[in-house]
């Protein structure tokens, strides 16, 4: 008896401790973008698989930095590409740019990573989200959320001719209109979404 209630009781201690463990990693925060071509696009971070990333996403979101930003680079069948001020595609925030983090997620439809140059560390705020699947980009660029809400916006988003790499023309871009964290519980896209971003 003594040795079933031990057993029991180690079951317990170990169920707790996994829950607890799996709660800790677990980031239950999303990023939500109000788009130009229809909201919420809902994002959730990564923080399981770029901790890093993910902090500096959530604080430029909540200063604002990704209100009325352009979508400057979509290519049908791979990715639109945001968060440069300048809208150029060479532009960031005034941060320093970021180690990489990469990892052997797939990149498939919907996953969010970081934009950068040819140097592995040098991304700062630019993301994109993934058309269709891109395992190309595995263990080149850093994931650090995935599309779970929305996704049909962004399909929607102006594309950019192939002959200038997917550049949108200006008077045709789209436009993050706001961003901001499913914490801040005050935000929404407009109020008869407001229940509809906070998926977790």
């Amino acid at each position: 008896m003594r040795l079933m209630i031990g057993i029991i009781t180690a079951m317990l201690t170990t169920s707790i401790w996994a829950n607890t463990l799996t709660e800790k990693n677990m980031n239950t925060e999303n990023l939500i973008l109000c788009t130009s071509k229809g909201s919420p696009v809902v994002i959730q971070l990564r923080d399981d698989l770029a901790p890093k990333h993910v902090e500096r996403i959530k604080k430029l979101a909540s200063e604002g930095f990704y209100n009325g930003i352009v979508f400057h680079r979509v290519i049908e069948g791979f990715m639109a590409q945001t968060g440069d001020p300048t809208g150029t595609g060479t532009g960031g925030s005034s941060y320093p740019d970021m180690d990489a983090e990469f990892t052997a997620e797939n990149f498939s439809r919907g996953t969010v990573g970081m934009a950068r140059s040819q140097n592995p560390n040098s991304a700062n705020s630019q993301f994109f989200i993934c058309y269709q699947d891109a395992s190309f980009l595995n263990k080149q660029y850093t994931v650090f959320g995935q599309v779970i809400q929305g996704m049909e916006y962004i399909d929607q988003l102006n594309k950019g001719p192939s002959s200038d790499n997917g550049a949108v023309p200006v008077d045709q871009q789209d436009r993050i209109e706001k961003a901001y964290l499913s914490s801040e519980s005050t935000q929404s896209c407009s109020s008869n979404q407001a229940s509809a971003e906070h998926i977790s």
